[in-house]
């Protein structure tokens, strides 16, 4: 590929890049395939969302209890009614914004896995990140490396990687579909070649039970231990690429299903949390991205290699030869979801009949009860994590004072002390302090998260000017790699943009600090136990 020049910024209105003039009125596509929707959005050089078309999926369906699929072909359909969707706007076709449309990215949801033939349709349905099954006895790796494991107090976590990894459950229950298997590959790959019909994958999107050396952002040496511990070979991977590289242009093919000109190019961007903390204008490792989405997550973007906890590796950045050290909750603000469904139909009801988001009417709901929920603790451990497999979720202090209000309000504690926990462990990680949050995802658009997050941190929460910023990271990958910008740092100065700053309430700083040291840090070890008993007992979770 050619480089592009390298520009400073589209201030003079005119500039030259791979023998293309670039303009500082050009335009940039994202689609943003998330777990619960998928996203065609516009953005302008300075960050703007011009017009966006959103399409409602379906998340998924089981058909096994823990099991989570859905078929690929789906997605791309839900890709290509989302662009076609947005040409047909009347802002869009009365404006031009099609022809103004440079070049375009794409932006997934993570360890989603699609398996094609050699003719490139797939196998199966996509297992997704959601889903929960293992494999029953994965094949062994060396003695040496079990050595290894076993000296430096990895085993148990080396056999859950084995057992959750979606290739080793393939080859045990659907060895068919293994043999007739030529690329394994992310939603994002799958994405990428019915768009392009190139099986390259950006780096920054690799996240997941697959074969990648995280320090070296590349696929793993011969000798590594996980090609011996999945049924993976090199050649049903693709080729990896940095983001903001060109990756190819659009296929006659995939113009026609997604109404995208024929040749536009694509530009590698990143998975769709990495995405959001260059989204969010999250540069440097002072400042940490809360993402409060269907999983809730705490990011640093930082130059150094930074495990976020020992042996679990930092994820490729957006920024190409970042890291992002990240500490996830799973079923983070799914557990919003779950709650809604149970308990909150009155105000979904209510918020539709009123024409209003429903998120305003449980703040109404939170701000029934005081910082503290009266001694309502949860920890919110839905799905464990790979460092707490035996973990179950957990509401202690009910008294009869107690409401589905106190319920709703200590969700979103909990999950904001479980992400201060997280901060605290970075910042251990890279000894360097956090003093700045900024907040988005779909629970950011709550003000009274927002306060209480600030509150449980002691520290300002800022939201971005703009929901979609994983779109908007994507569009800065676009905005660099074609060279209207020299540096990363100039782009999100340029195109980021903080719209309201929460304050911590002194009143209510001391209180949650309290609740956080003398109460939620001490739960799960005391639990712990009892967890144990509960999966000896019931099996669950396995």
């Amino acid at each position: 590929m050619n480089q592009p020049t390298k520009l400073k910024s589209p201030e003079s209105g005119q500039f030259t890049a791979d023998k293309k003039t670039l303009h500082s009125d050009d335009l940039i596509l994202t689609i943003d395939n998330g777990t619960q929707s998928v996203r065609a959005l516009i953005f302008d050089l300075q960050g703007q969302l011009i017009a966006k078309s959103k399409v409602e999926i379906e998340p998924y369906f089981s058909e096994k209890p823990g099991w989570a699929e859905q078929h690929a072909d789906y997605f791309w359909q839900m890709v290509s009614k989302a662009c076609q969707n947005l040409w047909a706007q009347d802002d869009v076709t009365q404006n031009k914004l099609q022809d103004r449309i440079v070049a375009f990215s794409v932006t997934t949801q993570r360890n989603s896995v699609v398996n094609l033939d050699h003719q490139g349709k797939p196998l199966r349905p996509a297992i997704l990140w959601l889903d929960q099954r293992l494999a029953e006895q994965p094949k062994s790796v060396p003695w040496y490396w079990r050595l290894l494991f076993r000296i430096a107090g990895q085993t148990k976590v080396i056999n859950y990687f084995q057992r959750k990894a979606q290739a080793n459950w393939i080859v045990e229950k659907q060895p068919e579909v293994w043999r007739n298997t030529n690329k394994f590959l992310l939603l994002s790959g799958y994405l990428t070649y019915k768009l392009t019909g190139q099986y390259i994958d950006s780096v920054a999107n690799i996240v997941g039970y697959l074969p990648l050396d995280y320090k070296k952002q590349q696929w793993a040496g011969a000798f590594d231990w996980r090609w011996r511990a999945m049924p993976i070979t090199k050649d049903m991977l693709p080729q990896l690429v940095k983001p903001g590289d060109k990756i190819g242009e659009i296929t006659e093919a995939a113009a026609q299903a997604t109404g995208i000109k024929t040749g536009t190019p694509m530009i590698a961007a990143a998975s769709d949390k990495a995405c959001e903390v260059l989204g969010s204008g999250c540069f440097e490792p002072s400042t940490a991205s809360l993402s409060y989405g269907t999983t809730a997550t705490i990011n640093i973007n930082t130059r150094h290699y930074v495990e976020p906890l020992p042996f679990i590796p930092p994820y490729p950045s957006a920024i190409p030869g970042y890291y992002n050290s990240e500490v996830m909750i799973y079923r983070g603000f799914w557990m919003v979801s779950w709650f809604k469904q149970q308990f909150g139909l009155s105000e979904v009801l209510a918020a539709d009949k009123q024409g209003m988001p429903a998120e305003a009417l449980f703040d109404e709901l939170v701000n029934q009860v005081p910082p503290g929920s009266m001694g309502l603790m949860l920890q919110p451990y839905w799905s464990p994590g790979i460092k707490n497999l035996e973990a179950k979720g957990a509401v202690i202090g009910f008294g009869d004072v107690h409401t589905r209000a106190h319920l709703y309000r200590s969700i979103l504690e909990g999950l904001c002390y479980a992400l201060r926990e997280g901060k605290e462990k970075l910042e251990k990680r890279q000894r360097k302090k956090i003093t700045r949050l900024v907040v988005s995802g779909g629970g950011s658009q709550s003000k009274a998260a927002m306060q209480l997050t600030a509150d449980i941190f002691n520290l300002p929460a800022n939201r971005p000017h703009t929901y979609e910023t994983s779109g908007l990271g994507a569009a800065i990958n676009v905005a660099v790699g074609l060279g209207y910008f020299k540096d990363y740092a100039g782009a999100v100065k340029a195109m980021t943009h903080i719209s309201e700053t929460f304050m911590p309430n002194p009143e209510h700083v001391d209180l949650y600090d309290n609740l956080y040291r003398r109460v939620y840090k001490k739960m799960y070890e005391k639990l712990k136990k009892i967890y144990q008993e509960i999966k000896i007992i019931t099996g669950y979770p396995e």
